[in-house]
C-alpha cells in the first residue's frame, strides 16, 4: 500500500513526533507535582535517560508510547507498509528499553513504566488514579511498577500476527 501523502509532508509529520515532553508525560508530571512529589527530568547520566527521576526514592519513571515501544495493547498495530523497517525499529526500541531497565535495576534504581494506553485507551484510568498509584509505589519498596499492569493487558493476536517480536 502506497503512502497517502507525499514525501515532504510525511517528513514534516514525522518530525513533529516528540520523544520528550509528550502529552502523557506532561499530564503525569503535573499530577505528581500536585501531589507534592519533586523530580528531575530526562537525566542523561542514567541508562535510558528516564523521563522522571526521583533521587529521594532512588526511583525512575518512563512514560512510553504504545506504538513506539510495541506495547501489547489495543492501541498497538504493526504497520502494513514497510513492515520489515517497522519490525526492526520497534524491536530495537524494546531491546533498548530492556537493557536500560536491567542496567537501572543493577544500579539499585527502582523502575516504573506508564504506558500511553493507561491514559488514553479503552481501559484508561484517571490521571489522579495513575498519580496515586505512582505515589504509593514511590513510598513503598517494590522494585518495579507497570501501569497498566501487564496482567491487565489482553494481548491481541491480530496486533502481533503469528510471530510475536
Amino acid at each position: 500500500m502506497a503512502d497517502i501523502v507525499d514525501a515532504p509532508t510525511r517528513s514534516r509529520m514525522m518530525r513533529g513526533i516528540r520523544g520528550k515532553n509528550t502529552r502523557p508525560e506532561l499530564a503525569i508530571r503535573r499530577a505528581l507535582h500536585a501531589c507534592g512529589l519533586r523530580f528531575r527530568l530526562h537525566d542523561r547520566k542514567l541508562p535510558g535517560a528516564p523521563d522522571l527521576v526521583f533521587p529521594r526514592f532512588r526511583a525512575v519513571l518512563f512514560v512510553h508510547g504504545c506504538f513506539w515501544h510495541g506495547h501489547g495493547c489495543h492501541m498497538f498495530r504493526w504497520p502494513a507498509t514497510r513492515a520489515e523497517f517497522w519490525r526492526a525499529k520497534i524491536s530495537h526500541n524494546q531491546e533498548v528499553d530492556a537493557r536500560a531497565v536491567a542496567a537501572l535495576g543493577a544500579g539499585g534504581w527502582r523502575v516504573a513504566e506508564v504506558w500511553e494506553c493507561a491514559l488514553r485507551g479503552r481501559r484508561r484510568q484517571s490521571i489522579d488514579d495513575v498519580a496515586a498509584s505512582l505515589a504509593h509505589w514511590l513510598a513503598g519498596d517494590a522494585p518495579r511498577l507497570e501501569i497498566p499492569d501487564a496482567s491487565d493487558i489482553n494481548l491481541d493476536e491480530a496486533a502481533f500476527g503469528d510471530d510475536l517480536p
